[in-house]
């Protein structure tokens, strides 16, 4: 009975956090929020731009503290969600306080989509050399690659230069992808908020919407191409460790 215990302990620790869930929480409820419950009046669900940015706010934040408390840690990129949580947040007050700022309301909130994957980028390069680098992290970890048997062998054979240098390569190629993301955050902010007239009278709705937009078309274009990048990476390292530790994709991978 004990050692059941024991697995099912072990089971519950391993168990992955649900993907879907944190698509839910994170893109598509604070879309439908921004989308739907925007307007002052009409329906019951209408509460108006300021509470529903409110809600669309809280929503993932406090997620991200739930999460917190429960697995007793800190995530990288809940850390950089939440600080683009609250930096919405400030924007948001800003443009909704201050019409003088109106009509560069997609530079400004474009700047903003940007710097995300920009602060993400940066530290693949920046922890590339600590303990724990981000690709391990990201990609190059237990969970898919069988790591000790790589690094025995690039030991036994003396390729230690070539597989430093197999892991830089992908830390610049996940680094290059999301300043590209940042690049497309900052043009589908401009896109989308182009032509919006500073002086309607329901600005903070339409601005609202717009927001919601961006979010979910972010997921899309953004979300798509970087998979196809990461399948590329995961290609790329996998046919280089090959040819730096003399194994094969069956000894290099973890087995599921």
């Amino acid at each position: 009975m004990a050692d059941s215990k024991t697995d099912t302990k072990k089971t519950d620790k391993k168990k992955p956090d649900n993907s879907l869930l944190d698509i839910v929480v994170n893109v598509i409820a604070p879309v439908m929020i921004l989308s739907f419950m925007s307007k002052e009046e009409g329906k019951f669900w209408h509460l108006g731009p300021v509470v529903a940015m409110t809600i669309a706010l809280i929503l993932p934040l406090a997620f991200g503290i739930w999460h917190f408390i429960k697995h007793k840690k800190l995530n990288l990129f809940s850390c950089v969600g939440l600080f683009a949580i609250l930096l919405t947040g400030l924007i948001t007050i800003y443009l909704y306080y201050d019409e003088s700022a109106r009509p560069h309301v997609g530079m400004i909130f474009g700047i903003k989509e940007a710097v995300q994957p920009l602060v993400i980028g940066s530290l693949f390069l920046i922890t590339h050399k600590m303990a724990s680098p981000l690709l391990n992290t990201f990609l190059y970890n237990d969970g898919l690659f069988d790591v000790k048997r790589i690094e025995k062998s690039v030991k036994e054979k003396d390729t230690q230069t070539d597989y430093k240098s197999l892991l830089w390569k992908c830390s610049l190629i996940m680094f290059g992808s999301f300043c590209v993301s940042a690049v497309a955050n900052l043009a589908l902010s401009l896109y989308f908020f182009d032509g919006l007239d500073p002086s309607l009278l329901d600005w903070k709705v339409k601005y609202n919407e717009i927001v919601g937009k961006i979010t979910g078309w972010g997921f899309l274009v953004i979300g798509a191409p970087f998979f196809i990048v990461m399948a590329f990476i995961l290609y790329f390292m996998l046919t280089g460790l090959k040819k730096i530790t003399g194994l094969e994709s069956d000894e290099i991978l973890v087995g599921r």
